[in-house]
């Protein structure tokens, strides 16, 4: 009789007619299943043992060794099995698509490169990849998420003044509108004058809301003597620009005055026809302005009325630098003597007013020259022809105090 391990040890049945009649008949019961339970075993192993054959191949038939026991036969089969069953289990799990919460296209393009940047990792992860491979499997990729997101949804604007209107042009309109609030520069005429300047800029509102503007006809002062106006005037380099509005004399720093211990300096002079004050009354031919500034920045303006007469040096060497074109500064020849601009007898009236052009900013300390200087009437018909009027309207005194020097 053979012996049972000779054959195959995964036959069952042969194990059973050769191992079982072999146990004493007198053998207990439990004997007897025990040898049933080792058969069902083997039983159970024999599918394992096909798949694993088929995983790796059948063994070479000129091996002349003998067969391997089964305990090391079943522990590589077993990991091969294993192995085959996440392999195959893996795809399918991740070949599903994932299902999409919103409907949205953004949606679609986010899941979908995720998924493909998860199946490169584990394609990079098994063969390594080139540079240039990397490249144009990214180029691939980004031309797949492009081609699959829509183009921008357009955007209709609609301008306030109705479906497929334009917007109204801002400035100046026409109309009524334009009437009741006028924009652009302010002038002495028309509705940009000086009724109009509060309303053409807010930085213009004290123009009609201040309480001491200039100019004012200046009467019924208290008659005082006032200490005299300290000039520090010199001949200085300057620059006439004809800024559209009046001739102004540029000039360079260091002319002075003081007045009341506090030194102001000369920065500009500039004409206006006819005199925008008025002494007791009367309105003069022209007047000049001499605008000075403290430390602190407040101003003080003195005015030289001016009268038809003689002939004036410096009013002419301001006209012979006259610029051939507006807003652009002419340098003169030589240099300006401006002691030649003061009257002989140098009593003043004084108050607190404000500029007589816009924005009309209150706080100046206004000295007006109680005698006249003169100009030749030719030299004011040179001034007629730029400006024949460019004087603000005088204003309300409000019971402000006027000092009369004597």
């Amino acid at each position: 009789m053979p012996h049972p391990f000779d054959r195959d040890p995964f036959d069952s049945a042969l194990f059973r007619r050769a191992w079982c009649p072999l146990a004493p008949r007198h053998a207990l019961s439990a004997l007897v299943l025990a040898c049933a339970g080792l058969a069902g075993t083997l039983t159970l192993l024999a599918p394992m043992r096909a798949l694993a054959a088929d995983s790796h191949g059948s063994e070479p038939a000129a091996s002349g060794s003998a067969e391997p026991s089964i305990r090391p036969r079943l522990k590589p089969d077993l990991k091969a099995v294993r192995g085959e069953v996440k392999n195959e289990a893996k795809p399918e799990a991740k070949a599903e698509p994932k299902p999409e919460a919103k409907p949205e296209v953004k949606s679609e393009a986010k899941a979908e490169p995720k998924a493909d940047a998860k199946a490169d990792a584990k394609a990079d992860a098994k063969s390594p990849m080139s540079m240039s491979d990397l490249r144009e499997l990214l180029d691939q990729k980004i031309a797949e998420v492009r081609s699959k997101q829509g183009a921008a949804p357009a955007v209709k604007v609609q301008s306030r003044g109705g479906k497929g209107g334009r917007a109204p042009a801002r400035g100046p309109a026409s109309g009524e509108a334009a009437a009741a609030h006028p924009q652009g520069p302010w002038s002495y005429s028309g509705e940009t004058g000086p009724a109009h300047w509060a309303r053409l800029k807010p930085e213009f509102s004290q123009c009609g809301s201040g309480q001491r503007q200039s100019p004012i006809d200046i009467r019924d002062g208290i008659p005082v003597e006032l200490d005299p106006i300290a000039f520090d005037y010199h001949p200085s380099a300057f620059r006439v620009i004809d800024n559209g509005h009046t001739v102004q004399v540029n000039l360079a720093p260091g002319n002075r005055i003081t007045v009341n211990g506090r030194r102001y300096e000369l920065t500009q002079f500039h004409f206006h026809r006819p005199s925008e004050e008025r002494l007791n009354g009367k309105q003069f031919d022209m007047v000049v302005h001499l605008e000075h500034k403290d430390i602190e920045g407040k101003l003080a303006i003195l005015a030289v009325l001016v009268a038809e007469g003689k002939g004036h040096p410096l009013v002419q060497q301001v006209w012979n630098n006259l610029p051939l074109e507006k807003f652009t500064e002419q340098p003169g020849l030589a240099t300006i003597d401006l002691t030649q601009l003061l009257p002989e007898q140098r009593q003043y009236v004084t108050y607190m007013g404000s500029q007589t052009t816009p924005p009309c900013h209150e706080g100046v300390l206004w000295l007006v020259m109680k005698q006249p200087a003169t100009a030749s009437a030719e030299q004011m018909a040179i001034f007629a022809r730029l400006y024949p009027m460019n004087a603000r309207p005088v204003q309300p005194t409000a019971g402000r105090l006027i000092k009369d020097g004597q």
